[in-house]
């Protein structure tokens, strides 16, 4: 049977679906709206079942307080398109308001919450993801619960969000540390805070670092002092382009290996712990200088401390807890 384009319209609206899958829906229902939105959402969910396996690296993230709770959560899919589209957002903002009116403390708690119209989260993000045929999942839920908390969306692009929690009541210095925790990405608020785990690793990282470095050291001096081309010896590929272009001889290309690998042994087996050990600590400074909150430098004024920053109005003003989640590989 024929369809009208205001049936067409309707069933759109109420379904999010294309136009031409409402009309196709409708056709096969012979006019009848229930069972062509049935049609539509068991159409979406088949071909989403498909596409299980596909990477969810779109999405909105969206943040909100109420009270003394704030929170922020991902609506993940597929494509921008989807993620970008009016009903993804309110769908988003549907689930936010009912974690946050619950206190929610997880996504599993998130999913059998139940919403204005009837349906649980998990039948709803389930729906949606059969609307637009894309996978769809909830990610990145943070908590904040206590007074005093600003909350950030970046640009108000819905790709990254933050929460900032103060001490005291600091609206505008809450506001200006969300946005530092939005463009700097602590690790953590300070260095008390950095977790054993994460001291241990980043030490190790320290201490490998500086002995690659007075390895490589040691073995350019020696090349220079040799009178090799230190960019020819830097790689087995710079010496095959330089045996290729007639800079080096395959015989001298053998000579720089063996120096190299010579130098490189000695200088490893007589490092001066002591001075590896000093200058790891110094690497360690500088990764908590760059990756606690209250030790970076201020974006708004690099010639003061986040720490600093908030001491300028209260000398007892301090974050005490914050929260960031971002779509985007930082």
């Amino acid at each position: 049977m024929a369809v009208n384009i205001a049936d067409i319209q309707k069933l759109r609206k109420m379904t999010g679906a294309g136009l031409a899958d409402c009309k196709k829906a409708l056709t096969e229902a012979e006019g009848n709206m229930d069972r062509a939105v049935e049609l539509v959402r068991e159409r979406g969910l088949a071909i989403a079942a498909k596409r299980s396996d596909r990477e969810t690296s779109n999405g909105c993230v969206l943040v909100k307080k109420s009270n003394d709770f704030a929170a922020m959560i991902a609506l993940k899919c597929e494509t921008d398109f989807v993620a970008n589209g009016k009903e993804f957002i309110e769908c988003t903002e549907q689930i936010l308001d009912a974690a946050i009116a619950a206190k929610a403390k997880n996504i599993e708690e998130i999913l059998g919450l139940t919403l204005a119209d009837g349906k649980d989260v998990a039948t709803t993000v389930k729906l949606r993801s059969g609307i637009t045929g894309e996978k769809m999942e909830l990610d990145g839920y943070l908590f904040i619960e206590g007074a005093n908390v600003e909350v950030y969306n970046h640009m108000n692009k819905n790709i990254l969000c933050t929460m900032v929690q103060t001490n005291k009541p600091a609206e505008e210095q809450g506001h200006n540390i969300a946005m530092q925790v939005a463009a700097m990405n602590p690790v953590a608020l300070n260095e008390e805070s950095v977790t054993q785990e994460v001291k241990d690793a980043e030490y190790k990282v320290a201490l490998e670092k500086t002995k690659e470095e007075q390895v490589e050291k040691a073995v350019t001096n020696a090349l220079k002092k040799a009178g090799f081309n230190v960019y020819i010896s830097e790689s087995e590929d710079h010496l095959e382009e330089g045996i290729r272009k007639g800079e080096i001889t395959e015989a001298q290309a053998d000579e720089i290996r063996k120096l190299k690998k010579e130098v490189a042994e000695e200088k490893l087996a007589n490092l001066n712990e002591q001075m590896i050990q000093n200058i790891a600590k110094g690497r360690m400074n500088k990764f908590f200088k760059e990756s606690c909150l209250l030790n970076q430098e201020y974006i708004q004024d690099s010639k003061l401390t986040v720490a600093d920053y908030l001491k300028q109005t209260d000398k007892e003003l301090t974050v005490v807890n914050f929260k960031r989640f971002s779509l985007r590989a930082d």
